[in-house]
Protein backbone atom coordinates (compact mmCIF):
# COMPACT_ATOMS: atom_id res chain seq x y z
CA UNK A 1 0.00 0.00 0.00
CA UNK A 2 1.48 3.38 -0.81
CA UNK A 3 1.48 6.16 2.61
CA UNK A 4 2.03 9.08 3.28
CA UNK A 5 5.74 10.15 3.63
CA UNK A 6 5.78 10.64 7.59
CA UNK A 7 7.62 13.74 9.08
CA UNK A 8 11.27 12.87 8.87
CA UNK A 9 10.95 11.63 5.10
CA UNK A 10 9.11 14.53 4.49
CA UNK A 11 11.86 17.34 6.62
CA UNK A 12 15.17 14.77 4.36
CA UNK A 13 13.16 15.43 1.15
CA UNK A 14 12.89 19.44 2.00
CA UNK A 15 16.55 20.00 2.25
CA UNK A 16 16.81 19.11 -1.44
CA UNK A 17 13.63 20.99 -2.46
CA UNK A 18 11.54 17.26 -3.35
CA UNK A 19 8.01 17.67 -3.70
CA UNK A 20 6.12 15.01 -1.94
CA UNK A 21 3.17 12.61 -3.46
CA UNK A 22 1.29 9.40 -1.82
CA UNK A 23 -0.19 9.18 -5.32
CA UNK A 24 1.18 6.06 -7.74
CA UNK A 25 1.84 7.40 -11.08
CA UNK A 26 2.60 4.44 -13.56
CA UNK A 27 6.23 5.13 -14.72
CA UNK A 28 6.24 6.25 -18.59
CA UNK A 29 9.25 6.56 -20.92
CA UNK A 30 11.38 9.70 -20.01
CA UNK A 31 14.71 11.90 -20.87
CA UNK A 32 16.81 13.83 -18.12
CA UNK A 33 16.55 16.73 -18.02
CA UNK A 34 18.68 18.97 -21.33
CA UNK A 35 19.78 15.45 -22.22
CA UNK A 36 18.21 13.56 -26.14
CA UNK A 37 19.55 10.18 -27.45
CA UNK A 38 18.81 8.64 -30.43
CA UNK A 39 18.84 5.09 -28.97
CA UNK A 40 15.03 3.93 -29.35
CA UNK A 41 15.66 1.94 -25.83
CA UNK A 42 18.48 3.33 -22.77
CA UNK A 43 18.84 3.53 -19.09
CA UNK A 44 21.49 4.89 -17.00
CA UNK A 45 22.05 3.68 -13.57
CA UNK A 46 24.47 4.93 -10.75
CA UNK A 47 25.95 1.13 -9.48
CA UNK A 48 26.33 2.88 -5.76
CA UNK A 49 23.02 4.49 -5.26
CA UNK A 50 21.02 2.37 -7.80
CA UNK A 51 19.77 6.15 -8.81
CA UNK A 52 18.30 6.23 -12.48
CA UNK A 53 19.68 9.17 -14.07
CA UNK A 54 17.94 8.82 -17.54
CA UNK A 55 15.78 6.22 -19.47
CA UNK A 56 13.54 5.92 -22.66
CA UNK A 57 11.28 3.05 -22.84
CA UNK A 58 13.22 0.82 -20.69
CA UNK A 59 10.80 -1.14 -19.54
CA UNK A 60 10.08 -2.20 -23.14
CA UNK A 61 11.28 -6.10 -24.48
CA UNK A 62 14.20 -6.00 -26.62
CA UNK A 63 16.02 -9.03 -28.14
CA UNK A 64 18.99 -9.36 -26.07
CA UNK A 65 21.67 -10.83 -28.62
CA UNK A 66 24.75 -11.54 -27.36
CA UNK A 67 24.00 -9.42 -24.38
CA UNK A 68 22.55 -12.65 -23.47
CA UNK A 69 25.72 -13.73 -22.09
CA UNK A 70 26.14 -11.61 -19.36
CA UNK A 71 22.94 -13.86 -17.57
CA UNK A 72 25.21 -16.67 -18.96
CA UNK A 73 28.19 -15.48 -17.25
CA UNK A 74 25.79 -14.97 -13.83
CA UNK A 75 25.31 -18.29 -13.89
CA UNK A 76 28.78 -19.47 -14.43
CA UNK A 77 30.35 -17.28 -11.72
CA UNK A 78 26.94 -18.03 -9.40
CA UNK A 79 28.19 -21.79 -9.41
CA UNK A 80 31.91 -21.34 -8.65
CA UNK A 81 31.06 -18.87 -5.60
CA UNK A 82 28.76 -22.01 -4.66
CA UNK A 83 32.33 -24.13 -5.11
CA UNK A 84 30.52 -26.37 -7.60
CA UNK A 85 32.73 -25.63 -10.35
CA UNK A 86 36.46 -24.54 -10.28
CA UNK A 87 38.36 -22.14 -13.22
CA UNK A 88 40.66 -24.99 -13.69
CA UNK A 89 37.42 -27.87 -14.61
CA UNK A 90 37.65 -28.58 -18.17
CA UNK A 91 34.66 -29.23 -20.35
CA UNK A 92 34.67 -31.13 -23.67
CA UNK A 93 33.32 -29.42 -26.66
CA UNK A 94 30.80 -30.76 -28.42
CA UNK A 95 29.61 -31.21 -31.25
CA UNK A 96 26.30 -29.39 -30.81
CA UNK A 97 28.78 -26.82 -29.44
CA UNK A 98 31.10 -27.01 -32.73
CA UNK A 99 28.17 -27.07 -35.10
CA UNK A 100 25.94 -24.42 -33.50
CA UNK A 101 28.50 -22.01 -31.99
CA UNK A 102 31.77 -22.55 -33.56
CA UNK A 103 33.68 -21.81 -36.96
CA UNK A 104 30.90 -23.37 -39.27
CA UNK A 105 27.65 -21.47 -37.89
CA UNK A 106 29.35 -18.19 -39.19
CA UNK A 107 29.12 -16.36 -36.12
CA UNK A 108 31.16 -15.03 -33.12
CA UNK A 109 33.27 -17.56 -31.79
CA UNK A 110 36.20 -18.88 -29.82
CA UNK A 111 37.08 -20.91 -32.48
CA UNK A 112 37.09 -24.53 -30.23
CA UNK A 113 37.78 -27.40 -31.64
CA UNK A 114 34.82 -30.28 -31.95
CA UNK A 115 35.74 -33.31 -29.06
CA UNK A 116 38.48 -31.16 -27.72
CA UNK A 117 38.83 -29.98 -23.91
CA UNK A 118 39.13 -26.06 -22.57
CA UNK A 119 39.32 -24.57 -18.83
CA UNK A 120 36.81 -23.16 -17.36
CA UNK A 121 38.22 -20.07 -16.97
CA UNK A 122 39.16 -20.04 -20.72
CA UNK A 123 35.87 -20.49 -21.72
CA UNK A 124 34.93 -17.58 -19.59
CA UNK A 125 37.44 -15.21 -21.36
CA UNK A 126 36.21 -16.84 -25.01
CA UNK A 127 32.40 -15.91 -23.88
CA UNK A 128 32.99 -12.47 -22.38
CA UNK A 129 36.10 -11.36 -24.64
CA UNK A 130 35.50 -13.38 -27.82
CA UNK A 131 31.89 -13.16 -27.88
CA UNK A 132 31.92 -16.66 -28.30
CA UNK A 133 28.70 -19.22 -28.68
CA UNK A 134 30.42 -22.09 -29.46
CA UNK A 135 32.10 -20.95 -25.35
CA UNK A 136 28.84 -20.31 -24.45
CA UNK A 137 26.92 -23.77 -25.11
CA UNK A 138 29.99 -25.68 -23.90
CA UNK A 139 29.67 -24.20 -20.71
CA UNK A 140 26.24 -24.66 -20.93
CA UNK A 141 26.35 -28.07 -21.17
CA UNK A 142 29.74 -28.71 -18.90
CA UNK A 143 27.46 -26.71 -15.86
CA UNK A 144 23.90 -28.24 -16.62
CA UNK A 145 24.35 -31.52 -18.72
CA UNK A 146 22.60 -29.55 -21.85
CA UNK A 147 21.45 -25.98 -23.06
CA UNK A 148 17.89 -27.48 -22.13
CA UNK A 149 18.67 -27.57 -18.46
CA UNK A 150 20.91 -24.55 -18.24
CA UNK A 151 18.33 -22.31 -19.72
CA UNK A 152 16.39 -24.01 -16.91
CA UNK A 153 18.83 -22.49 -14.31
CA UNK A 154 19.11 -18.74 -16.35
CA UNK A 155 15.47 -18.26 -15.60
CA UNK A 156 15.77 -19.43 -11.75
CA UNK A 157 18.80 -17.72 -10.99
CA UNK A 158 16.94 -14.54 -13.12
CA UNK A 159 13.75 -15.34 -10.74
CA UNK A 160 15.89 -15.11 -7.37
CA UNK A 161 17.44 -12.33 -8.49
CA UNK A 162 14.59 -10.05 -8.77
CA UNK A 163 14.04 -10.16 -13.01
CA UNK A 164 10.74 -10.57 -12.93
CA UNK A 165 10.00 -9.54 -16.59
CA UNK A 166 13.08 -11.04 -18.40
CA UNK A 167 12.63 -14.24 -19.89
CA UNK A 168 15.50 -16.45 -21.17
CA UNK A 169 15.58 -19.37 -24.24
CA UNK A 170 19.30 -19.80 -24.70
CA UNK A 171 22.76 -18.97 -23.59
CA UNK A 172 24.30 -17.55 -26.36
CA UNK A 173 21.91 -15.14 -28.24
CA UNK A 174 19.89 -16.49 -30.43
CA UNK A 175 16.71 -14.84 -31.34
CA UNK A 176 13.11 -16.65 -30.43
CA UNK A 177 9.89 -15.63 -28.53
CA UNK A 178 11.36 -17.40 -25.30
CA UNK A 179 14.21 -14.94 -25.65
CA UNK A 180 13.58 -11.13 -24.72
CA UNK A 181 14.72 -9.00 -21.52
CA UNK A 182 14.32 -5.24 -20.55
CA UNK A 183 17.25 -2.97 -20.54
CA UNK A 184 16.64 -1.93 -16.84
CA UNK A 185 16.48 -5.55 -15.89
CA UNK A 186 20.13 -5.68 -17.80
CA UNK A 187 21.36 -3.19 -16.09
CA UNK A 188 20.27 -4.77 -12.62
CA UNK A 189 21.87 -7.34 -13.51
CA UNK A 190 25.12 -6.03 -14.42
CA UNK A 191 25.22 -4.11 -11.35
CA UNK A 192 24.36 -7.21 -9.24
CA UNK A 193 27.81 -9.06 -11.04
CA UNK A 194 30.18 -6.46 -10.91
CA UNK A 195 29.42 -6.34 -7.14
CA UNK A 196 29.33 -9.72 -6.21
CA UNK A 197 31.67 -11.01 -8.38
CA UNK A 198 34.60 -8.95 -8.62
CA UNK A 199 37.33 -11.10 -9.09
CA UNK A 200 35.63 -12.91 -12.28
CA UNK A 201 33.57 -9.39 -13.48
CA UNK A 202 37.38 -8.70 -14.36
CA UNK A 203 37.41 -10.92 -17.25
CA UNK A 204 35.16 -8.48 -19.31
CA UNK A 205 37.27 -5.65 -19.01
CA UNK A 206 40.21 -8.26 -20.71
CA UNK A 207 41.05 -6.09 -24.27
CA UNK A 208 42.36 -9.49 -25.99
CA UNK A 209 42.22 -13.12 -25.74
CA UNK A 210 44.11 -15.47 -27.84
CA UNK A 211 42.83 -19.17 -28.33
CA UNK A 212 43.88 -22.04 -31.06
CA UNK A 213 46.45 -19.36 -32.57
CA UNK A 214 43.59 -17.03 -32.86
CA UNK A 215 43.93 -13.31 -31.30
CA UNK A 216 40.70 -11.14 -30.94
CA UNK A 217 39.59 -8.25 -29.58
CA UNK A 218 37.62 -7.21 -26.72
CA UNK A 219 34.15 -6.47 -29.04
CA UNK A 220 33.33 -3.97 -26.24
CA UNK A 221 33.91 -0.82 -28.05
CA UNK A 222 33.79 1.66 -24.78
CA UNK A 223 37.04 -0.16 -23.63
CA UNK A 224 39.33 1.95 -26.02
CA UNK A 225 37.74 5.29 -25.54
CA UNK A 226 39.23 6.28 -22.34
CA UNK A 227 36.12 7.20 -20.29
CA UNK A 228 36.97 4.63 -17.63
CA UNK A 229 34.96 1.96 -19.14
CA UNK A 230 35.96 -1.71 -17.65
CA UNK A 231 33.23 -4.48 -19.06
CA UNK A 232 29.83 -6.27 -20.28
CA UNK A 233 28.72 -6.80 -23.35
CA UNK A 234 27.79 -5.78 -27.61
CA UNK A 235 25.01 -7.71 -29.31
CA UNK A 236 23.96 -7.55 -32.88
CA UNK A 237 21.37 -9.71 -34.50
CA UNK A 238 19.10 -8.99 -37.38
CA UNK A 239 16.10 -9.52 -35.08
CA UNK A 240 17.96 -6.62 -32.25
CA UNK A 241 19.70 -4.23 -34.23
CA UNK A 242 22.86 -3.35 -32.18
CA UNK A 243 22.83 -2.97 -28.30
CA UNK A 244 25.07 -3.00 -25.56
CA UNK A 245 25.48 -2.82 -21.88
CA UNK A 246 28.34 -1.12 -20.67
CA UNK A 247 30.21 0.21 -17.03
CA UNK A 248 32.34 2.67 -16.37
CA UNK A 249 33.72 4.16 -13.29
CA UNK A 250 34.98 8.18 -12.53
CA UNK A 251 36.23 9.33 -9.37
CA UNK A 252 35.21 6.47 -7.74
CA UNK A 253 31.73 6.73 -9.12
CA UNK A 254 30.21 3.49 -11.16
CA UNK A 255 27.86 4.05 -13.82
CA UNK A 256 26.05 1.35 -15.47
CA UNK A 257 24.44 1.80 -19.24
CA UNK A 258 22.33 0.29 -21.91
CA UNK A 259 21.32 0.86 -25.31
CA UNK A 260 19.78 -0.97 -27.38
CA UNK A 261 18.04 -0.90 -31.05
CA UNK A 262 20.90 1.37 -32.74
CA UNK A 263 21.44 0.68 -36.50
CA UNK A 264 24.98 0.58 -36.82
CA UNK A 265 27.86 -0.36 -34.20
CA UNK A 266 29.35 3.19 -34.75
CA UNK A 267 25.80 4.28 -33.47
CA UNK A 268 25.46 2.22 -30.58
CA UNK A 269 29.25 3.16 -29.39
CA UNK A 270 28.85 6.83 -29.39
CA UNK A 271 25.54 6.63 -27.47
CA UNK A 272 27.09 4.55 -25.04
CA UNK A 273 30.04 6.96 -24.74
CA UNK A 274 27.47 9.86 -24.23
CA UNK A 275 25.05 9.21 -22.30
CA UNK A 276 28.16 7.43 -20.14
CA UNK A 277 29.97 11.09 -19.82
CA UNK A 278 26.88 13.18 -19.33
CA UNK A 279 26.43 11.29 -16.70
CA UNK A 280 29.60 11.32 -15.08
CA UNK A 281 29.50 15.55 -15.65
CA UNK A 282 25.91 16.16 -14.71
CA UNK A 283 24.93 14.75 -11.38
CA UNK A 284 25.99 15.05 -7.97
CA UNK A 285 25.69 12.58 -4.77
CA UNK A 286 22.72 13.99 -2.01
CA UNK A 287 22.90 11.81 1.18
CA UNK A 288 19.05 11.40 2.38
CA UNK A 289 19.59 9.10 5.50
CA UNK A 290 22.65 7.43 7.30
CA UNK A 291 22.18 3.27 7.90
CA UNK A 292 19.88 2.39 10.41
CA UNK A 293 18.07 6.29 10.72
CA UNK A 294 14.54 5.80 11.06
CA UNK A 295 12.64 6.88 7.37
CA UNK A 296 9.14 6.06 8.35
CA UNK A 297 6.71 3.59 9.81
CA UNK A 298 4.08 0.94 8.81
CA UNK A 299 1.13 -0.10 10.19
CA UNK A 300 0.80 -3.20 12.60
CA UNK A 301 -2.15 -5.65 12.98
CA UNK A 302 -2.10 -7.41 16.59
CA UNK A 303 0.89 -6.78 17.83
CA UNK A 304 1.97 -5.04 21.22
CA UNK A 305 2.35 -1.60 19.09
CA UNK A 306 0.31 -0.75 16.48
CA UNK A 307 3.21 0.49 13.89
CA UNK A 308 6.83 -0.40 13.67
CA UNK A 309 10.11 2.26 12.73
CA UNK A 310 11.53 1.57 9.68
CA UNK A 311 14.60 2.18 7.63
CA UNK A 312 17.63 0.79 5.48
CA UNK A 313 20.95 -1.02 6.63
CA UNK A 314 22.78 1.56 4.33
CA UNK A 315 23.00 4.55 3.77
CA UNK A 316 20.36 6.40 1.23
CA UNK A 317 21.70 8.54 -1.35
CA UNK A 318 20.37 9.90 -4.67
CA UNK A 319 21.73 11.52 -7.17
CA UNK A 320 20.50 14.83 -9.03
CA UNK A 321 21.09 16.94 -12.13
CA UNK A 322 23.48 19.85 -11.38
CA UNK A 323 21.36 22.63 -12.28
CA UNK A 324 18.15 20.86 -12.74
CA UNK A 325 14.27 22.23 -12.11
CA UNK A 326 12.66 19.17 -11.88
CA UNK A 327 11.53 18.30 -8.63
CA UNK A 328 11.27 14.50 -6.79
CA UNK A 329 8.74 12.73 -5.02
CA UNK A 330 8.87 10.02 -3.05
CA UNK A 331 6.63 7.55 -1.04
CA UNK A 332 6.72 4.47 1.33
CA UNK A 333 5.28 1.48 -0.16
CA UNK A 334 4.28 -1.61 1.68
CA UNK A 335 1.35 -4.29 1.63
CA UNK A 336 -0.33 -3.74 5.11
CA UNK A 337 -0.99 -3.83 7.51
CA UNK A 338 2.29 -5.97 8.57
CA UNK A 339 1.00 -8.97 10.41
CA UNK A 340 2.62 -9.22 14.00
CA UNK A 341 4.64 -10.99 14.94
CA UNK A 342 7.46 -8.51 12.73
CA UNK A 343 10.81 -9.10 13.57
CA UNK A 344 13.55 -6.83 13.59
CA UNK A 345 15.38 -6.58 10.43
CA UNK A 346 12.78 -8.26 8.50
CA UNK A 347 12.62 -6.61 4.69
CA UNK A 348 8.41 -5.23 4.57
CA UNK A 349 8.84 -2.23 2.85
CA UNK A 350 10.82 0.31 0.28
CA UNK A 351 11.04 3.96 -0.23
CA UNK A 352 10.19 4.67 -3.73
CA UNK A 353 11.69 7.69 -4.88
CA UNK A 354 10.64 9.90 -8.40
CA UNK A 355 11.56 12.42 -10.87
CA UNK A 356 8.12 12.97 -12.64
CA UNK A 357 7.27 9.75 -13.40
CA UNK A 358 10.12 8.06 -13.57
CA UNK A 359 11.44 5.67 -10.62
CA UNK A 360 15.25 6.71 -10.28
CA UNK A 361 15.58 4.95 -6.78
CA UNK A 362 13.68 1.97 -5.17
CA UNK A 363 14.95 1.09 -1.26
CA UNK A 364 14.38 -1.81 0.43
CA UNK A 365 13.17 -0.69 3.99
CA UNK A 366 13.70 -2.88 6.95
CA UNK A 367 11.58 -3.31 10.27
CA UNK A 368 13.91 -1.45 12.55
CA UNK A 369 12.61 -3.13 16.01
CA UNK A 370 10.88 -6.00 16.50
CA UNK A 371 6.62 -6.22 17.63
CA UNK A 372 5.66 -9.24 19.33
CA UNK A 373 2.52 -10.66 18.73
CA UNK A 374 -0.53 -8.40 21.49
CA UNK A 375 -2.81 -9.54 24.30
CA UNK A 376 -6.06 -11.50 22.81
CA UNK A 377 -7.92 -8.29 23.28
CA UNK A 378 -5.41 -6.19 21.79
CA UNK A 379 -5.90 -8.48 18.72
CA UNK A 380 -9.23 -8.43 18.80
CA UNK A 381 -9.80 -4.37 18.70
CA UNK A 382 -7.51 -4.94 16.03
CA UNK A 383 -9.86 -6.99 14.13
CA UNK A 384 -12.49 -5.23 14.77
CA UNK A 385 -11.03 -1.99 13.46
CA UNK A 386 -10.12 -3.67 10.28
CA UNK A 387 -13.12 -5.23 9.57
CA UNK A 388 -14.75 -1.68 10.12
CA UNK A 389 -12.03 0.03 7.61
CA UNK A 390 -12.78 -2.27 5.41
CA UNK A 391 -16.50 -1.94 5.31
CA UNK A 392 -16.15 1.40 4.94
CA UNK A 393 -13.79 1.55 2.33
CA UNK A 394 -15.68 -1.36 0.14
CA UNK A 395 -18.83 1.51 0.65
CA UNK A 396 -17.05 4.15 -0.60
CA UNK A 397 -15.52 1.94 -3.87
CA UNK A 398 -19.07 1.00 -4.74
CA UNK A 399 -20.33 4.78 -4.65
CA UNK A 400 -17.41 5.63 -7.04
Amino acid sequence: MPVSLPKTLAKSLARFGFVLAASFIAPTAALAEGFQTTAPRAILMDAGTHTVLLEKAADEYVTPASTVKIMTAEVVFHEIAEGRLKLDDEFTVSEHAWRAGGAPAGGSAMFLAVNSKARVEDLIRGLVIDSGNDAAITLAEGVAGSEEAFVGRMNKRASELGLTRSIFGNPWGQAGPDQKVTPREMVQLSAHIIKTYPDLYRYFGEKEFTWNKIKQQNRNPLLTMSIGADGLKTGNIDDSGYGMVGSAVQDDRRLIVAVYGLRTAKDRAEEARKILQWGFRNFEEKSLFKANETVGSAQVYGGTAGSVPLSASNDIKVLLQRGGSEKLSGKIVYEGPLIAPVEAGTKVAKLEIRRGSTVVLEQPLEAAETVEKGSLPSRAFDAAYEYAAGAIHNKLSKKQ
